[in-house]
């Protein structure tokens, strides 16, 4: 495999120590998939905002695919011209961002796109990867394109999906931040990354909890004792909700970031969701990919798998690790290795 590595002279800024809540280790690099299509421009601006707030480098990764072409090996000049083309339009993209940036560099690779991107990330220790939701304006925009959805099943740490509705501009900012939490410890721990980065942005965290409206075993209509229980098993949620969200509200507001809680009620978590990011105009939403009820045989659970291909901004998901792995876990070990106590936040 051919690899191309040359230095984006785009500016540098002094790195200062991460905080304790995160380690220096998490992020030691950000990358920034692209291809030669121009909705790659997108990409950019997300993945510099994310390098500045846990001051890492960014790589911009360009994975030039290799067509079977039946035992035939590819000639190397046209070859070579291929790789010159990708990282010219990688640098110009990058000169295409308007605002300061962190120390950058392009790479261009060869290969299947994301068997590279995993392969280079695990090797580069990559924290945050970024990509759009599709690389092509041919593709519907709530469908993914291939190398995304491989992504969510194949790669780990943290991934940034980038969707093609979000506005093409050369700087962005985020000042509102979403992030769902149902209570369970793989919730709680994009936490830590979504203080870092409203810190960096001075942004306001949207602290958000859906409570679920219960299920009761109907063979007919609900009587009045029926209808009083559930409401009752609702308001205790409620109430639970709100304490728990207090207290988190409180932990974030000692690091000085502005917080806001808000407890839904109803049966489809998904487009309650889905719906807040819109009404609120949130420009990023933090979350993992699981939460309590997740399950080990999938990627992703189905709030997350719902807000992938809905939700209309950039959706930054902590991965729990490939699915392949995922699969090899004893039941329950989740549920006993907790990612994140609430005394660390």
């Amino acid at each position: 495999m051919h690899e191309s590595a040359v230095a984006t002279d785009c500016g540098s800024r002094e790195r200062a120590t991460p905080s304790n809540s995160l380690s220096s280790t998490a992020f030691r690099r950000v990358v920034a998939c692209v291809d030669t299509s121009e909705l790659s421009r997108k990409v950019i601006p997300h993945a510099v905002v994310l390098a500045n707030a846990v001051r890492a480098p960014l790589t911009v990764l360009h994975v030039l695919e290799i067509e079977p072409t039946a035992g035939i090996p590819p000639d190397p000049v046209e070859w070579d011209v291929r790789r010159h083309r990708a990282h010219d339009h990688a640098v110009r993209l990058v000169r295409s961002h308007g605002g300061d940036v962190p120390e950058i560099d392009v790479r261009i690779i060869e290969g299947r796109p994301a068997e590279q991107i995993c392969l280079w990330s695990r090797s580069h220790e990559v924290g945050v990867t970024v990509i759009g939701t599709r690389s092509d304006s041919g593709t519907p925009a709530w469908q993914l394109g291939d190398t995304a959805r491989k992504l969510l099943d194949q790669a780990s740490g943290m991934l940034l999906l980038v969707p093609a509705t979000v506005a093409d501009v050369p700087i962005v900012h985020y000042r509102r931040l979403l992030v769902p939490l149902d209570g369970s410890c793989q919730a709680e721990s994009t936490l830590p990354l979504a203080m870092r980065i409203a810190e960096a942005e001075d942004a306001e965290l949207l602290l958000v909890h859906v409570v679920p409206v219960p299920e009761l075993t109907e063979v007919g209509p609900l009587e009045a004792a029926d209808i009083r229980l559930r409401q009752d098993v609702i308001s205790r949620n409620e109430q639970v909700a709100r304490q728990y969200l207090n207290r988190i509200r409180a932990l974030v507001a000692e690091r000085g970031i502005g917080a806001r809680n808000v407890i839904l009620s109803d049966n489809d978590v998904r487009s309650q969701l889905t719906r807040l990011i819109v009404e609120e105009a949130v420009d990023l939403v933090v979350l993992s990919a699981h939460g309590r009820s997740g399950r080990a045989d999938v990627s992703c659970g189905s709030v997350a798998s719902y807000l992938v291909t809905h939700a209309q901004a950039p959706l930054l998901l902590k991965l729990n690790g490939t699915l392949a792995s995922a699969r090899r876990m004893i039941p329950g070990s989740g549920r006993n290795g907790r990612f994140l106590s609430r005394a660390a936040l």
